[in-house]
């Protein structure tokens, strides 16, 4: 782990190399910004949608008899968490394509 927390902290360097004006630091730390974003982003969701698959389970074992509301309310549930993934994507994109601080 240690390893690839120096590779990654080593690699960064290259992306700050070439620094003639200020805009090329902008888009590093955007393409930085971006990445790091979204890996949370998908971290989280991934943690939640497991959370609720297993309380979903769970519920489903103790009472079988409600199991069909609770498959119906689990899939409402996932959307709106794989919904705060695709927002954190459109930002992405919007910092990578669109940067509002290039001028």
């Amino acid at each position: 782990m240690k390893f690839f927390l120096a590779m990654f902290l080593g690699m960064v360097g290259f992306a700050f190399a070439d620094d003639a004006s200020g805009t090329d630091m902008i888009k590093a730390f955007s393409v930085l910004a971006a990445v790091v974003g979204l890996g949370i982003a998908a971290l989280g969701g991934a943690i939640g949608m497991g959370h609720t698959a297993a309380a979903t389970i769970s519920g489903t074992a103790r009472n079988p008899g409600i199991g069909g509301k609770l498959f119906s309310t689990m899939f409402i549930a996932l959307a709106m968490i794989e919904a705060q993934v695709i927002y954190t994507l459109v930002f992405a994109a919007i910092a990578l394509y669109g940067n509002p601080f290039l001028g």
